[in-house]
């Protein structure tokens, strides 16, 4: 755990979304790369979703942006399993500014915890929901921890609507 950001931001303006995870896991934060963890279903689910036009793998963080798509967590200078993060590293206030700068057009939670602080509610639902008019996903955590909360539907529906909503 450290005070200096474990990830940087993939950031750009104008992106169909963002995704937000609570904090890098032990293996990113060990490579400095997004969603490495062994078993972790992130890049494989991005192509089967819809969600780029090509499958993707750890390391094509670039690649991801370039499809309009972009990276961050809620807390940057933490690293750990969800349930290990202090609260302390929590901010909010910062993914606020972080979206009223950058106004991607919808912004995508890997996983519900960081979804709850974020959005100040002890219980949120898989789906669709709004954040001060953004449309805002919470989706199945794609951790190779969170296996048996898996539901790729759910990301199936998200990359629907990115795709309808361009």
């Amino acid at each position: 755990m450290g005070s200096e950001d474990i990830l940087p931001d993939y950031v750009a303006p104008d992106l169909r979304s963002v995704f937000c995870g609570m904090a890098a896991g032990p293996r990113s934060a060990e490579l400095g790369l997004y969603y490495a963890g062994h078993g972790n279903r992130f890049w494989p689910v991005l192509h089967r979703a819809g969600l780029v036009p090509e499958p993707l793998a750890v390391g094509d963080e670039a690649r991801l942006l370039a499809q309009g798509i972009g990276l961050t967590d809620l807390a940057k200078g933490a690293w750990g399993v969800d349930a290990a993060v202090p609260a302390a590293a929590h901010d909010p206030d910062r993914l606020a500014r972080f979206v009223e700068t950058w106004r991607p057009r919808s912004l995508a939670f890997n996983g519900k915890r960081a979804a709850q602080v974020f959005l100040g509610r002890k219980r949120v639902d898989y789906g669709a929901q709004a954040f001060r008019g953004l449309p805002v996903w919470v989706l199945p955590s794609t951790s190779g921890a969170a296996a048996r909360y898996w539901d790729e539907t759910v990301w199936r529906a998200f990359g629907a609507a990115l795709r309808r909503d361009g």
